[in-house]
């Protein structure tokens, strides 16, 4: 028998994601969409965190709740730092023009964005085993694996290859930092530092 309580976590994943935007409609309160926008995004992604880019730019920049410059620097400091990628949330939550921002908005962000996850491994782990094991669900994931490969250079393209790359001497200073990371085994803090100092000398 599944015990009870993996039953209730596939209850709330799926109850959060379809109840909390019809809340936000009746109730447009900031700290509700806040967590609306981050566990819709938390729940739509698969596959590597890359693929949360283009959702997250959707919800937070289109919205006018942040400056597509400041949701750029963000990323690139995401990219310095350990951790998976969804920690972004916490930085965008944080710098939200949204209320509550600054830490709690922060805290608000990556509790909302991190849920969905904890609450389907809790959900799925029982039934782990039968999943692995089912040719259906082995060939679906398949499937999904490959299109993920073309949603991350999708996320590359858009909007981190359009908001950056607007001439030569950009795709230069892309090239050459390409090299320092990928070549000479540069860290990635330091990649963020050197192309931020470069930045400020080019212009």
């Amino acid at each position: 028998r599944y015990p009870l309580f993996s039953y209730v976590c596939i209850f709330l994943f799926f109850t959060i994601l379809v109840v909390s935007p019809l809340i936000v409609k009746v109730y447009p309160l900031d700290l509700l969409k806040l967590f609306d926008s981050f566990y819709r995004v938390g729940s739509l992604v698969f596959g590597g965190g890359h693929v949360v880019l283009p959702l997250l730019k959707q919800e937070v920049v289109s919205t006018g709740w942040i400056s597509n410059e400041s949701f750029l620097a963000g990323y690139g400091v995401a990219q310095a730092i350990p951790g998976p990628l969804f920690t972004f949330a916490g930085f965008l939550g944080a710098a939200s023009s949204l209320y509550p921002n600054g830490w709690s908005g922060g805290l608000l962000a990556l509790v909302a964005v991190f849920l969905p996850s904890f609450l389907l491994v809790l959900g799925v782990y029982p039934f782990w085993e039968n999943f692995r094991q089912n040719k259906f669900l082995q060939n679906a994931l398949s499937g999904i694996n490959a299109s993920v490969v073309g949603l991350l250079l999708a996320a590359f393209y858009n909007p981190v290859w359009t908001s950056a790359i607007f001439n030569a001497i950009d795709f230069a200073l892309l090239s050459f930092l390409f090299l320092l990371l990928m070549f000479w085994k540069f860290p990635s803090w330091s990649i963020v530092i050197i192309s931020a100092l470069l930045g400020i000398w080019i212009s």
